[in-house]
C-alpha cells in the first residue's frame, strides 16, 4: 500500500508553487520521489521552492507563468515537454481572491469579474486542456487536479465571484473526469477550508485565526502542509480508481454548516464589511 503513493520517476507541474498551498503542495510531491515544475507569475519566489526541492534531491524547472493567459499556459507545457519529455500529473492550483474581492455586486465592473474567474476558473480550464492535449498525444494515462475552495459551496456574500468561479472548477473537474475517463486521464478536486498560507506571526494573526478555528468543528483553522499527503495521494497510484470527485479538507466546516458563508451565525451579522 505503500509503495502505491511513491512517486519515484512522475512529473509533475504544480501551477501556484511559489507560496502557501502550492508550495506545500510541491515540497511534499518531490517528498514522495516527484520532479516537479514550479509556476507562478513571481520567478523569485518558484526560485526559492525550487531550491528547496533541489535539496531533496529531485529535479525541479523555474517556469514562470500567469496561468490566466491560455498561451501562457500552452508555453508552460511545451517547455516541460521540451526539457523533460512531458509529464504525468498536472496539478492547477494557482488562484486568489482577484479584483471583484470584498465589493457590492453593483460595484464590480466587466474587469473586475473577468479578473477573477480568468484568475480562479478559466486557468483551471486552460491547465486541463493543455495537460489533456498532451497525454492524448502521449497515448499515455494522465492526472490532473484542479483545487477549488469551500466558498465554491457557501453563498459568501464578501467573495461571490470568486465562490462563483470555484464552483465552476468542481463542475469542471467532474464533467472533465467523464469526458476523460475512456482516456485513463483522471480528473480530481481539492476543496481546501480555511487554511493559514503562511507561518502566523503578528498577534492579529493568531488571533484571527484563533476565532475562524473556533467556529470549526475541529477547533482549529488548517495549515498548509496538511494538504501536501492529499496531493500526493490524488497524484500517486494510490487513487488510480479516483476520477471526478472533489476532496473537501477543512475540519469539518462545511458539515458544520457555519463557514464560510461571512455570515456570523451567533450575532447575526455579516455581509461585506462597512
Amino acid at each position: 500500500m505503500l509503495e502505491s503513493l511513491r512517486m519515484d520517476g512522475k512529473r509533475v507541474i504544480v501551477t501556484g508553487a511559489g507560496r502557501g498551498l502550492g508550495r506545500q503542495m510541491a515540497l511534499h510531491l518531490a517528498d514522495a520521489g516527484a520532479d516537479i515544475v514550479c509556476a507562478a507569475r513571481t520567478r523569485s519566489q518558484i526560485a526559492a521552492v525550487a531550491a528547496e526541492i533541489e535539496a531533496k534531491g529531485r529535479r525541479v524547472l523555474v517556469i514562470p507563468t500567469d496561468v490566466s493567459d491560455s498561451s501562457q499556459v500552452d508555453a508552460m507545457v511545451q517547455h516541460t515537454i521540451d526539457e523533460w519529455g512531458g509529464f504525468e500529473v498536472m496539478l492547477a492550483n494557482a488562484g486568489g481572491g482577484g479584483a471583484a474581492s470584498l465589493k457590492h455586486v453593483t460595484e464590480v465592473s466587466d474587469e473586475d469579474w473577468r479578473d477573477t474567474v480568468d484568475l480562479n476558473f478559466s486557468s483551471a480550464f486552460y491547465c486541463a486542456r493543455a495537460a489533456a492535449r498532451h497525454f492524448r498525444a502521449a497515448e499515455k494515462p494522465g492526472n490532473i487536479i484542479t483545487v477549488a475552495s469551500g466558498t465554491a459551496l457557501r453563498g459568501d456574500a464578501r467573495l461571490f465571484v470568486y465562490g462563483a468561479a470555484k464552483a465552476g472548477v468542481i463542475t469542471l473537474t467532474q464533467a472533465l473526469a467523464t469526458q476523460l475517463a475512456r482516456e485513463q486521464i483522471r480528473v480530481n478536486c481539492i476543496v481546501p477550508g480555511f487554511v493559514a498560507q503562511k507561518t502566523l506571526e503578528s498577534t492579529d494573526e493568531i488571533e484571527r485565526a484563533r476565532n475562524q478555528g473556533s467556529r470549526i468543528p475541529a477547533g482549529r483553522i488548517g495549515e498548509a502542509w496538511e494538504l501536501g499527503p492529499l496531493a500526493v495521494y490524488l497524484a500517486s497510484d494510490a487513487s488510480a480508481y479516483m476520477t471526478g470527485e472533489a476532496f473537501i479538507i477543512d475540519g469539518g466546516g462545511l458539515a458544520g454548516g457555519l463557514a464560510p458563508t461571512g455570515w456570523d451565525v451567533q450575532s447575526g451579522i455579516g455581509g461585506l464589511p462597512s
